[in-house]
């Protein structure tokens, strides 16, 4: 039995990243009793054209709010300006506090090699802030936690950095088929303010489309019809424990790859 408590945090740089990227697994492990807090750095108060920048933050955290609520997960925001997110001593003790606050067992963020300025340095921020988050010393209003938190890094758009090269290989992919789906586009569809913002931004005609296409071509890559992709992070000073992998171990694929032969190994 795992030393950590079923509690996780995702903390992403913008409302609807967690839907966009790890939906079908926070509905996975909600669906386990999970206790889940989505957080944002920004209520994504720069995303509209139509709004001024008041007006989008009301509407953009209300929408946050309710597609958290799909699953009852509950949803945080530090209110830090879309666009002009920077890593400082301040952001970093809140998100500490927070951890605690929450006692997270796992911790979930953006990768470092995103292609996103905000999700990177939303990284950084995470990444120091669950590191020290067992340490006393930390001018924090919450107690230490016992454990530092188990560190997952999502998937980012297209699998690609922020030049458009291919990232590193996943470390495992997750079969969202079926009812994780289907969750995952109810929670995305909360977010009706975005639609129109990335048909502007991005060209994208039908954003919660693009959504479910990119999870498709996830699927294909390990024969389901749909999935998501993790990152542990494993390095020193994090817990190496693989509490999503066994928690869902039903539904964590890898990547066939060909060797030399030409022969398929998992």
């Amino acid at each position: 039995m795992s030393r950590h408590p079923k509690k996780l945090l995702i903390i992403q740089a913008h409302p609807d990243d967690a839907e966009a990227w790890c939906a079908g697994t926070l509905a996975l492990l909600a669906d386990k009793g999970w206790n889940i807090t989505i957080a944002t750095m920004t209520a994504g108060g720069m995303g509209s054209y139509s709004m001024n920048e008041r007006k989008t933050v009301s509407v953009r955290q209300k929408e946050a709010a309710a597609a958290a609520g799909a699953i009852g997960a509950d949803y945080y925001c530090f209110n830090r300006r879309d666009g002009y997110l920077f890593d400082d001593e301040a952001i970093r003790i809140e998100v500490v506090t927070l951890i605690r606050r929450v006692k997270a067992g796992v911790v979930i963020t953006h990768p470092p090699f995103d292609y996103h300025n905000d999700h990177r340095i939303t990284h950084d921020i995470v990444d120091a802030a669950t590191m020290v988050s067992t340490l006393p010393n930390v001018p924090s209003d919450e107690d230490p936690l016992l454990r530092t938190p188990v560190f997952y890094h999502e998937m980012p758009m297209n699998l690609t950095d922020f030049l458009g090269n291919p990232v590193p290989e996943p470390h495992f992919f997750m079969d969202i088929s079926g009812k994780p789906m289907k969750m995952k586009m109810e929670m995305l569809t909360h977010h009706k303010s975005q639609q129109d913002l990335m048909r502007q931004m991005m060209g994208m005609e039908d954003f919660f489309g693009e959504m479910k296409r990119f999870n498709a071509e996830l699927g294909d890559m390990i024969g389901v019809e749909h999935a998501e992709c993790y990152w542990q992070h494993l390095g020193g000073g994090f817990p190496r424990e693989p509490i999503i992998q066994d928690e869902l171990s039903e539904y964590i694929h890898h990547r066939k790859k060909q060797d030399i032969t030409g022969d398929t190994y998992e």
